[in-house]
């Protein structure tokens, strides 16, 4: 029998080409972005901590409005919704720090090998990141913004004072926290997938959002003590320029998300409002996303 007419081995049943062919997955049934969306949001939600950050978020938001509201009570103008807002300073930790998890989580558990074999574009596992860390976040804000009007009741019906969640413009403050607190999640996950590690990733928003504008605004004050000479008053003064830049940083603009409709801004610095302050914060998340996007692209993983 010639070559030609001898059967081989990879032809006969069973052999080798009728497993490369059996092993083909069927058409469908490919990595398609909601599959991709899937599996990040199983990630994210099958993590231990990602509970337990979002349970602190909301009891740490709740325990600060309470406390704020009940010491506020006392004052003859008290006005419960003014105290809304005053747990967010430590509730944006949580979500920086959830988004962070979910921007690191391929890299710190050695998943990304799998993760980018199964999709080698790799782009639609960045994406499917933002999707469902933003999800989530949605989720654990809203639950966020219920406890904190919730602690505001004890104190109001101490008072005899009911809540009026339509009137001054609080509905647009709700929406702001919430927004508010997705931004720092997209925030903390897209440096967390630029940085690919955890540590210092925490550690630069920690800084942006927390530190900087603390120093930055007690510098300016020490600065322009009694001792200061008198400045033009055509000249900004120093605490202006540090107010403008204060404005600028995401904790700034997104301070101007959840001020009530008619309020003042920072004195000295341009009173942007909270569509221009969302920009603001957009692009502070933009930037680092879309530098994580080319490293992502143009450098190895390994």
């Amino acid at each position: 029998m010639s070559a030609l007419a001898r059967p081989s081995m990879e032809d006969a049943p069973g052999g080798p080409a009728a497993g490369r062919a059996t092993s083909r997955p069927p058409r469908g049934h490919g990595p398609n972005f909601a599959r991709v969306v899937t599996s990040e949001w199983t990630k994210l939600t099958s993590l231990r901590s990602t509970a337990m950050i979002s349970v602190a978020t909301v009891v740490v938001t709740w325990a600060l409005t309470y406390l704020a509201a009940n010491a506020s009570s006392v004052d003859p103008g008290f006005v419960p919704l003014d105290s809304l807002t005053t747990g967010l300073l430590l509730a944006q930790v949580g979500p920086l720090v959830l988004g962070i998890l979910a921007g690191t989580g391929e890299f710190t558990t050695g998943t990304f090998r799998s993760t980018f074999t199964a999709v080698p574009q790799r782009l639609p596992v960045l994406a499917a990141q933002v999707v469902a860390a933003g999800a989530f976040a949605l989720l654990v804000a809203a639950a966020t913004v219920g406890a904190a009007v919730a602690a505001l009741v004890p104190a109001a019906s101490s008072r005899g004072i009911s809540l009026d969640l339509t009137a001054d413009g609080t509905p647009q403050v709700m929406v702001g926290m919430t927004t508010y607190l997705v931004a720092m999640a997209l925030l903390g996950l897209a440096v967390g997938a630029l940085l690919r590690s955890p540590v210092p990733a925490i550690a630069l928003t920690v800084v942006l959002v927390l530190v900087l504008p603390v120093l930055l605004s007690l510098g300016s004050e020490l600065a322009t003590g009694p001792t200061s000479a008198p400045v033009a008053a055509d000249v900004p003064s120093q605490q202006s320029v540090v107010n403008t830049v204060v404005t600028f940083l995401p904790s700034g603009a997104a301070d101007l998300l959840v001020r009530a409709p008619g309020s003042s801004g920072i004195e000295g610095a341009p009173d942007l409002g909270p569509r221009v302050g969302a920009l603001v914060l957009a692009g502070w998340i933009l930037l680092p996303l879309t530098a994580a996007a080319v490293r992502l692209r143009a450098r190895d993983v390994a």
